[in-house]
């Protein structure tokens, strides 16, 4: 599938952009730097080509966002 220049992601992130570490969140999810990540949010290639999420990582992207939601509940939760 061909990347896409996806706006809504990076908007729908704007509440929580600056308190995660996105370096480590990309290594821990997509196994991947964090400048892979940074790439998609900019919807860059890296190469200064178009890019951005496809929809399999865009997919993806939301579970891990889920998944990472999960644990922090979790903690939460065993304060």
């Amino acid at each position: 599938m061909r990347p896409t220049i996806d706006m809504q992601v990076k908007q729908a992130l704007k509440e929580i952009y600056l308190f995660i570490t996105w370096g480590k969140f990309s290594n821990v999810y997509f196994n991947r730097s964090s400048s892979w990540l940074y790439n998609k949010f900019n919807g860059t290639d890296g190469n200064g080509g178009q890019g951005g999420f496809t929809e399999v990582e865009k997919e993806k992207f939301r579970a891990a966002l889920i998944d990472f939601s999960e644990k922090i509940r979790k903690v939460a939760e065993e304060i």
